[in-house]
């Protein structure tokens, strides 16, 4: 039932009683443990390595008591080439940086490799370094590394051995927006992106900002002007335009756990009524699974996609100041991060894009 499969041309295919093997390195993060909780629902997936530099020989259900009786395995270190020898995948959920310094191409040539941080997501190393304060340790695959929002990319990723998957606010933010972007429907230099997220964007590490003290009962704004996802929300949408877009980004922090809310403003660029922009959205989304065009004036809610990859999407034309309203929501540890990894997974094995992700969102 197990092992890895080599040669014959059936690369990028899962028959018969295939397992694939994946790796995760960054387990012990709430992205990589939100990795390891989808991933340990599927038949068809078999979790080789709970990598965690912080934890190393410690029990990952005792990091995670969630998985007391359903995961036995020890954590181990971030060796990425002992990983990429077993691994049919690896998933590397860890700060920016990391993934970076430790790819090669002997271990792209054994294994695949999804990217949850930022190293891979950017095109201009010289942005990259700039808005991450880093030096990029693998500039030579920044070109072949495919952007993993599965709605736009989906056929390069088909075929991608790197894949840099998306940043949660420029999914949300991306996805919410794109229809009119994409059909020059609005001003992109009037385009105003305001966010807010629940706390588990800002990872597991300790933090005065994350307390429950500083969070609960108060919401702020925080990198006003300097966040660090800007760049790389401006390169998805220059594509998308056609030209070089500049965005007001805003995001803001609030007190829950899991949830993104983009509401974005911009300006029409030409005459156009609400048919016009609905009609935009269906064509872009008509066919998707994921993403959710809600019925006209239903706003997207946090609530509604909690827990699933689902994203929601909405839009408002207000016709006395010719602008419109643009809203989306989804879950930042599903869509916003492990989900969506898994989406790309599925489509570089060959798998129906969402195989063991037909959660239901939760309520309450």
């Amino acid at each position: 039932m197990f092992g890895r499969r080599r040669g014959n041309g059936s690369e990028g295919t899962v028959t018969g009683r295939y397992m694939i093997k994946a790796g995760i390195i960054g387990a012990t993060g709430y992205a990589g443990g939100e990795l390891a909780r989808l991933l340990l629902q599927r038949e068809d997936v078999e979790v080789v390595w709970y990598g965690s530099r912080s934890y190393v020989d410690k029990k990952y259900a005792s990091i995670y008591q969630n998985m007391f009786r359903l995961v036995e395995a020890d954590c181990l270190d971030d060796n990425m080439k002992e990983l990429a020898k077993e691994a049919d995948v690896i998933f590397t959920a860890t700060p920016q940086g990391l993934c970076a310094s430790l790819v090669d191409e002997e271990i792209l040539s054994q294994t695949k490799i999804i990217d949850l941080s930022a190293d891979f997501r950017i095109k201009d190393v010289s942005v990259y370094e700039k808005w991450y304060k880093l030096e990029h340790k693998a500039p030579q695959f920044i070109a072949e590394a495919v952007y993993g929002l599965p709605e736009i990319n989906r056929e390069q990723v088909k075929k991608a051995r790197l894949v840099a998957n998306p940043g949660c606010f420029p999914t949300c933010s991306f996805l919410a927006v794109y229809p009119l972007v994409k059909a020059g429907l609005i001003d992109t230099d009037t385009l105003i992106i305001d966010a807010k997220s629940g706390t588990s964007g800002a990872g597991r590490g300790t933090k005065v900002d994350s307390l429950f003290c500083e969070v609960n009962e108060n919401i702020k704004a925080y990198g006003v002007a300097s966040h660090r996802h800007t760049p790389e929300i401006e390169e998805q949408l220059s594509y998308a335009a056609g030209h070089p877009v500049t965005i007001s980004f805003t995001p803001h922090l609030v007190p829950m756990n899991r949830g993104i809310l983009v509401t974005a403003y911009a300006s029409l660029a030409k005459e156009a009524s609400e048919e016009e922009i609905r009609a935009a959205y269906a064509a872009c989304y008509g066919e998707e699974y994921f993403v959710r065009v809600l019925e006209p004036g239903v706003v997207p809610q946090t609530r509604w996609v909690e827990g699933s990859n689902f994203a929601d999407v909405n839009v408002v034309l207000d016709p006395r100041t010719k602008r419109v309203v643009m809203m989306g929501a989804i879950d930042n540890m599903v869509k916003g991060a492990a989900g969506q990894a898994i989406q790309n997974m599925n489509l570089m094995f060959g798998l129906p894009e969402n195989a063991g992700l037909k959660q239901v969102p939760i309520f309450p």
